[in-house]
């Protein structure tokens, strides 16, 4: 069943780099001490960004199930997976217990295991969930793949991530809790993989609804997130994106941009060699944000963050040097054999 789909990189790039825009703003935001209505352009780019990792989660089920193959064991499946990530994440988990994040006292297999490492990695030891459980789904798929099953997936979705969000968080270890409320996706990015020509029928069909759809619903997640942070005063009211409204704006918006980069007029020679980066991206961002920080940014964001220019130019640069700096450092990576296997 492999093939090679050219949307599914330049989706990952735009998540990578929605995955540095939520970290940058939120950092302008701790800075600006939660003055989210003093910083209004900073807490909608964090917002329509929030995207990034249900969308993650969704290329993950696209990407395992078009290249499955039946004849591949559960261990060796496991095995080819689990070997590309699972030295690069204990790597740089422990630069981040070492060197980043000291003040972690847990234990560093505890860590690791929950992803605690540094405040982005939860999403690894989640995927490894997923990669568990691929082998049943992938056997099992007529049944989750049936129209009306599909449709019960997404409703009791939308219920726990309500529950979630509005009413209580679930009280499990991180992985384990994002796994409950990505499920949903992560099973939407299989079924995709199997409906491929008639996602783009159904998307050209009805484009222009669902392109208006897409803003709507991405204003809707900045109000949201903006409204219940003023009344509740709890910053994860906007740095969740686990939410009802989340899950819808990731559909619409997933769909919008497979359609749009399925299209041969899309092209752009640098975006296959961007993916590939942005694994090591997602791992070292976050260190290059913090040393960014320190070097120039708090004392920048002091310089501009008291005037509406500086507060509307802050964002941008701040994010254009860390993503910059990110992939440079990535790339370089990548051309140092041995290191790039040990690492990236």
């Amino acid at each position: 069943m492999k093939q090679y789909v050219k949307s599914v990189d330049y989706i990952r790039v735009l998540a990578i780099l929605a995955v540095v825009l939520i970290h940058t703003t939120t950092r302008t935001l701790e800075a600006s001490k939660f003055n989210l209505m003093g910083f209004p352009l900073t807490i909608f780019l964090n917002q329509i960004a929030r995207f990034a990792v249900p969308i993650f989660f969704l290329i993950s089920g696209f990407v395992l199930e078009i290249s499955s193959t039946d004849n591949l064991s559960y261990l060796s499946f496991l095995k080819k997976r689990l070997s590309r990530i699972f030295i690069p994440y204990v790597f740089w988990s422990a630069i981040y217990y070492l060197l980043i994040y000291t003040q972690n006292h847990e234990n560093f297999l505890l860590v690791l295991l929950k992803g605690d490492a540094s405040y982005q990695l939860y999403f690894i030891p989640t995927l490894f969930i997923f990669y568990l459980i691929f082998p049943l789904l992938h056997r099992i798929y007529n049944f989750i793949s049936n129209k009306w099953l599909f449709v019960f997936l997404f409703i009791s979705q939308i219920f726990l991530l309500y529950r979630d969000y509005f009413v209580e968080e679930f009280r499990f270890a991180g992985p384990i809790h994002i796994a409950i409320l990505a499920y949903f996706v992560f099973i939407a990015g299989m079924v995709a993989a199997r409906h491929i020509d008639a996602i783009k029928r159904f998307v050209n069909k009805w484009k222009f609804v669902l392109i208006p759809a897409v803003i709507v619903s991405g204003i809707f997640i900045f109000a949201e997130g903006l409204t219940r942070f003023l009344k509740t005063g709890n910053f994860l009211s906007y740095y969740s994106q686990w939410r009802p409204s989340t899950l819808i704006y990731t559909i619409l918006l997933g769909l919008v941009l497979f359609y749009l980069f399925e299209i041969k007029t899309f092209q752009f020679k640098y975006v296959e060699k961007l993916s590939r980066l942005s694994f090591l991206v997602f791992l070292i961002h976050v260190i290059v944000l913090e040393l960014s920080w320190t070097v120039y940014g708090k004392s920048l964001f002091a310089l501009m963050g008291g005037s509406v220019i500086g507060k509307i130019l802050f964002d941008p640069v701040f994010f254009g040097t860390t993503v910059g700096l990110s992939f440079a450092i990535a790339f370089i990576i990548h051309k140092i054999p041995y290191l790039k296997k040990l690492i990236a």
